[in-house]
């Protein structure tokens, strides 16, 4: 049968000259790599997966920091026919032991820096093979990988086989994998080359990291098709992504990015010259930013929106042919995809009224991990994906989302749940009850803030809070202010009214 692995027909997209640069490392002068060393480099990653006899199917969970040999790591999980689980790397312990034992991977790779405590983790939860990747491109993985053949026959995998297992929260706290297969990443890579106009010389700004969606498959996943260089940036530096800009012809953002750009008085039109495309997503953008943006630099940010169960969804258009380009939509379903909104008694909405998303095609995943009761009950009856997120369709067709959930928080572009973060709160002593909300925020989008009820007798300090859960949980979790109040306000059915406390709050960062 033909071979539906994912890096199997993102390598057939590779130049003819393999010596041309894939990768040029913007924080690191003079250092680039060809698409030969991406071909080697993941030859030997793979023939060393191969060597461990992993059984099929077997899990690769990797915390490590962004680095092209993160970059390649994932790609040999793919060539190796093995399954990738990208891991945040502010995940703190208890987040991490979590992870591992629920998707029992047969290999854990992590930052030399955290070796201790993740192997302790991963060993006590039965994982076999531990190995180090760090950011200076040394690390027990590379040491290992040196001594195996550069020369690798990619793993036959069907379309409907699993490729990656995404972990994403809902609202009860509890993380989920989110399975997706090589034909769910293929089938949406192709639509947004074709969508998106990727053509012959284009060149990325990759300055996202690559643990979610965004950074690891949207980003990379378009330049690797399309056999595109990147400008690779381990961290965002807003003056040093200026200065690279005039090299590149697409950017892909979130909108704190675009905010930090905003932010410099040398980013403008001149530095914009050889662009064509710069895309946002992952959270919310005001349509503030959206409009100083075009004034600054006469493009029109294009806006999209995906989630971790779906890859991308719906995108606003390139081609004028196909319409404009809308502040504070996220444009038109992609081909392929189906959207509809419907309402709580699962009736369809009129046009332009508010109902839940709901969405099927070819990129939508096929369940959660380990998880099929959840996996039906975020499934219709009709085979369609309940989103969980708050949106509308107007006359035009245009997708405009109003909310990602009643409670979910998406702060720089990571999706905060209330919930878990309540729950270390109410564990901590003097705790009665707390309440997590995110309030607008400029930077961020939104900033997470948490509302304590101390025990009767018991003080509280607002900032101890704070501290003690920087220890447990990942930062962009911790709440950038915490507030001890007497009590919650409650509806007549005794559920905490947290609408209320967003507009108590609203103008806290303003």
């Amino acid at each position: 049968m033909p071979n539906a692995n994912l890096f199997a027909a993102l390598r057939a997209n590779f130049p003819a000259d393999l010596e041309q640069t894939a990768i040029e490392v913007a924080d690191q002068p003079g250092v680039n790599y060809s698409w030969r060393d991406i071909d080697r480099a993941t030859a030997m990653m793979a023939n060393l997966l191969a060597s461990l006899d992993l059984p099929a199917g077997s899990r690769v969970a990797v915390q490590t920091e962004k680095s092209v040999e993160a970059l390649m790591l994932y790609l040999a999980v793919l060539r190796a026919g093995y399954v990738f689980l990208p891991l945040n790397t502010a995940y703190q312990a208890a987040e991490i032991e979590y992870f591992i034992v629920n998707a029992e991977p047969a290999v854990v790779v992590c930052s030399g820096k955290n070796f201790g405590w993740v192997s302790k983790i991963a060993f006590n939860a039965g994982t076999e093979h531990v190995f180090t990747l760090n950011e200076d491109r040394t690390g027990s993985l590379l040491e290992r990988a040196a001594h195996q053949s550069d020369q690798h026959r990619t793993v036959v995998k069907g379309a409907d086989e699993l490729a990656a297992i995404l972990y994403t929260s809902g609202t009860t706290g509890r993380s989920k994998g989110a399975m997706l297969t090589h034909g769910n990443m293929l089938s949406n890579a192709l639509v947004l080359k074709d969508y998106w106009g990727w053509k012959a010389g284009d060149v990325l700004i990759h300055a996202l990291p690559i643990f979610h969606v965004h950074g690891l498959f949207v980003a990379s996943h378009g330049a690797l098709l399309n056999g595109s260089k990147m400008i690779w940036f381990a961290r965002f530096d807003p003056r040093a992504a200026i200065a690279k800009l005039p090299e590149a012809t697409v950017f892909m953002g979130v909108p704190t990015l675009y905010e930090r750009l905003l932010g410099e008085p040398s980013f403008g039109k001149d530095a914009c010259r050889n662009m064509r495309l710069f895309i946002s997503g992952s959270a919310p953008m005001l349509i503030e930013t959206f409009n100083e943006f075009l004034t600054r630099t006469g493009h029109q940010i294009l806006e999209r929106y995906g989630m971790s169960e779906t890859v991308m969804l719906t995108s606003n258009p390139y081609h004028a042919k196909d319409g404009a380009r809308r502040g504070g939509t996220v444009g038109f379903p992609l081909p392929g995809v189906g959207l509809r909104v419907r309402d709580d008694k699962g009736q369809p909405c009129p046009t332009g009224e508010i109902g839940g998303i709901e969405v099927k095609g070819p990129n939508v995943f096929v369940g959660y991990w380990r998880m099929p009761e959840k996996t039906k009950e975020e499934f219709t009856m009709d085979g369609w994906f309940k989103t969980g997120d708050v949106g509308r369709i107007d006359d035009q067709g245009y997708v405009t989302i109003v909310g990602r959930s009643k409670d979910l928080i998406i702060s720089g572009g990571y999706n905060v749940y209330p919930a878990e973060i309540e729950g270390y709160i109410n564990d901590m002593a003097g705790v009665d009850e707390s309440a997590v909300i995110g309030v607008p925020h400029k930077d961020f989008g939104e900033a997470v803030v948490a509302v304590v009820v101390p025990k009767p007798g018991a003080a509280l300090d607002g900032a101890k809070i704070s501290a003690t859960l920087k220890g447990q949980i990942a930062n962009f979790k911790v709440p950038k202010q915490v507030f001890v109040v007497s009590e919650l306000p409650r509806n007549t059915m005794g559920k905490v009214q947290k609408n209320l406390l967003r507009d108590q709050h609203k103008g806290l960062f303003a």
